[in-house]
């Protein structure tokens, strides 16, 4: 029991130590060859009832950049006024040219009226995670949006490692966006890619 005791205040410590230390970067290490599938995930896309909305949180809170931002009609060689369908589809992309892309869908005719679900951490519900090194002021701003609620403020949640000898330390937040989509705002204080090593 005394050797627990200590280790966990060993742990303690250096989780204090760590969070004296400043923000570590948000950044993945590439898959070794040898270790990669022959499959990526590449993009989730949200349907949203107002994507100028939803560009002030991903965009303009999160610091995502737009890449793509086009209008699709159905059918479409026709004026808007004899189209059938017209959406407007944006993606935004954090750090990596390939991956991570998450797509912002708009159906502007027919209008979308289903109504606002805040349906969270239920089968059939998603949680989209985006970490950061600074997790407070985006929290903070976040909640600034319109339509955005704060559901949990940033905390230390310990999770366990990869090979369950040890813990990671991560500040999480929630948030749920205009649409209900729920976000985990998170800030690792340990280097993840130590700690899945």
């Amino acid at each position: 029991m005394k050797i627990l005791i200590m280790k966990l205040r060993i742990l303690g410590a250096l989780v204090a130590a760590l969070t004296t230390l400043g923000p570590l970067a948000a950044h993945a290490l590439p898959v070794a060859d040898e270790d990669r599938v022959n499959i990526d995930f590449r993009r989730t896309t949200l349907v949203v009832r107002d994507i100028i909305a939803s560009l002030k949180l991903y965009r303009d809170v999160l610091g995502m950049r737009v890449i793509y931002d086009q209008m699709i009609r159905t059918p479409t060689d026709k004026p808007d006024d004899e189209t059938d369908r017209i959406r407007r589809l944006v993606f935004l992309q954090a750090n990596d040219t390939y991956i991570g892309v998450i797509g912002l869908l708009e159906y502007q005719k027919p209008v979308k009226t289903q109504p606002l679900s805040r349906l969270a951490f239920e089968p059939g519900t998603s949680v989209q995670l985006f970490a950061t090194t600074d997790l407070e002021a985006k929290f903070e701003a976040a909640k600034q949006v319109p339509g955005v609620v704060g559901i949990s403020p940033p905390r230390v949640v310990n999770y366990p490692n990869y090979d369950g000898s040890g813990t990671i330390p991560v500040k999480v937040s929630i948030v749920s966006d205009p649409d209900g989509f729920i976000l985990e705002i998170n800030e690792p204080l340990v280097d993840l890619n130590i700690a899945h090593e």
